[in-house]
């Protein structure tokens, strides 16, 4: 059975009626759509006058039939301007309609997006440029003046004429609202067979342990599987979805398919907002979203419980919360476990109940499976702690131009993700912490290395090392241990509020925002592995006392309680 025929109804009663155990079975024996743009079109046939997206803080609103029109004509707007199949094309927008119709256009085309934060600066934006191998760029008014430091750059791999704004000024480069106009969108049938299943469609940059950001090889099918096991496990309807975080992320492309399968609509915010997050629940009468842990955190609203929510997915909230969170926002929230790399990984069904505030993530998704195992692969028996390593149908395709990490990730066909993990004996699965160098603050993955060197670029800097410190608000926060270089450069032996004062704005204007540390502290020598490496396990060990002693760049004053200012 299809996904893509009009029988997702039925589709969902189905599984309803299974065990949650039992329901891999369906999934292992659904036949998916070849390709996302398939999906659209499959329910644009079924529902074409139904709202598809929602852009409620704007008053956009597109039906099934307005966005496979707009999708056609972007798609013939991309390939008039020279994008074709293979095409690596970066899009750095806000989240405006553009943004998805670019998407799902080029899918037809069997090209490839590179999402690029808004919240980039000029050093970060041509990193990804180049590595990713784009050619063009698409972007808006407001991160204009960023594409031009980067066109002004040496050597830069675009050229102007492949850029477009999507938004007033589009000044020297191409205006995408023209390009768009200048076209009817009625060439689709030239582009049949350009992609498939196993088609790359996204080069998706995250974190990692090594510095620089991966960029993470997404083809159609990684989307597709990820949507359906997401939007179907439950045997829930989910007609109206959530997504208020940036597309430049998984989240909203993914969730904008689980909409298509249910042949809903996809409720779209401009940006996160905490203490708006609840009333979009109730204004829009939300079935599904992902819930973060801060909204719990605002004041409390006699409206709360006035959700019509099917299920919440939630990611690693503290368990002491978790019953009262359910109760106050009438909220059936369960655990879930995903990476960009794997996609859904594990979950928590919403039968289990008895599981709530245990800590676990649950059991294994379906088209998955999951294990624990020691650091040469073997399993381990239930209860031990090791790595968690997943595998299945849909994962990414590797590391583009990174095939000594792709291999460094895989013991075998199973994906290592890093995490620690033990498993007990019912199949549900905890997190123990990371064997990642990472601190993930307020759902962003921070990778250490990165951060430290850019503060040992900095003369008055000898070396960095970067802790995440626990954060109520935010789950992590970023501390920076700073070894002041000796004497001999200029502008050494600086007093301590003069380094953090360099330091601080170095980073500003090299890491986007949410990378830059809150806490600063000055040391005069780190731990060291026998090679001369920073012994982090060492540093973290210190983590409490060095704490203490820093200097907090948001309250400008020393760790609450420890002192002056610097």
């Amino acid at each position: 059975m299809s996904a893509s025929e009009p029988s997702t109804r039925g589709l969902v009663a189905r599984i309803a009626a299974l065990a949650p155990g039992d329901r891999r079975s369906v999934f292992e024996t659904l036949e998916l759509p070849a390709t996302v743009d398939a999906l659209l079109d499959a329910a644009a046939a079924e529902v074409p006058d139904n709202p598809a997206l929602d852009f409620f803080e704007d008053g956009v609103v597109l039906s099934y039939r307005d966005l496979v029109a707009r999708v056609d004509r972007a798609a013939c707007a991309l390939e008039d301007w020279g994008v074709g199949q293979g095409s690596h094309v970066a899009v750095m927008l806000p989240n405006i309609p553009e943004f998805p119709v670019i998407w799902l256009a080029l899918a037809r085309h069997g090209a490839v997006m590179v999402p690029v934060n808004i919240r980039y600066t000029a050093r970060e934006l041509d990193y990804v440029l180049r590595d990713s191998g784009a050619r063009f760029l698409i972007t808006g008014s407001e991160t204009l003046d960023l594409a031009r430091q980067v066109l002004d750059a040496p050597d830069c791999p675009l050229a102007a004429e492949r850029v477009a704004v999507a938004g007033p000024d589009a000044a020297e480069f191409a205006d995408w609202a023209a390009l768009e106009a200048e076209t009817d969108g009625a060439r689709r049938a030239d582009w049949a067979g350009r992609a498939g299943p196993d088609t790359l469609m996204n080069i998706q940059y995250t974190s990692g342990t090594t510095g620089f950001p991966k960029g993470c090889m997404l083809p159609h099918r990684y989307w597709l599987t990820s949507a359906h096991v997401n939007g179907l496990r439950d045997g829930r309807m989910f007609e109206r979805v959530l997504a208020p975080t940036p597309f430049f992320y998984l989240d909203p492309q993914w969730l904008m398919l689980v909409a298509f399968i249910h042949r809903g609509t996809l409720f779209i915010a401009r940006r996160q907002s905490a203490t708006r997050f609840a009333g979009w629940l109730r204004d829009h009468a939300i079935h599904f979203c992902l819930f973060p842990e801060i909204v719990y955190k605002q004041q409390p609203h006699p409206d709360d419980a006035r959700t019509q929510l099917r299920r919440a997915n939630v990611y690693g909230i503290r368990k002491e919360i978790h019953a009262d969170l359910r109760h106050r926002f009438n909220v059936p929230a369960m655990e879930a476990f995903g990476m960009t790399e794997v996609g859904p990984g594990l979950y928590m069904p919403l039968e289990h109940e008895d599981m709530v505030g245990s800590g676990s993530c649950g059991i294994t998704a379906p088209l998955r499976e999951a294990k624990v195992v020691d650091p040469e692969g073997r399993e381990v028996p239930p209860g031990t702690e090791g790595e968690l390593v997943i595998r299945g149908s849909g994962l990414f395709q590797g590391y583009w131009n990174r095939p000594e990490a792709t291999a460094a990730a895989f013991h075998g066909d199973w994906f290592r993700t890093g995490d620690m993990f033990r498993r007990d004996e019912r199949g549900y699965f905890t997190i123990v912490g990371r064997f990642k160098d990472m601190v993930r603050r307020a759902g962003e993955n921070i990778a250490a290395r990165e951060v430290e060197e850019v503060l040992r670029n900095l003369p008055e800097i000898e070396d960095a090392a970067i802790l995440g410190v626990p954060d109520e608000l935010r789950g992590e926060e970023v501390l920076a241990c700073l070894l002041p270089a000796p004497q001999a450069p200029p502008g050494a032996g600086l007093p301590e509020a003069d380094l953090f004062e360099r330091a601080m704005r170095h980073a500003t204007r090299e890491l986007a925002s949410f990378k830059v540390p809150r806490y600063w502290v000055r040391v005069d020598d780190l731990p060291r592995t026998p090679s001369g490496k920073i012994a982090k396990g060492a540093l973290a060990g210190m983590r409490d006392g060095l704490l203490e002693r820093s200097y907090d760049r948001v309250t400008a004053a020393r760790h609450p309680g420890r002192g002056d200012a610097p």
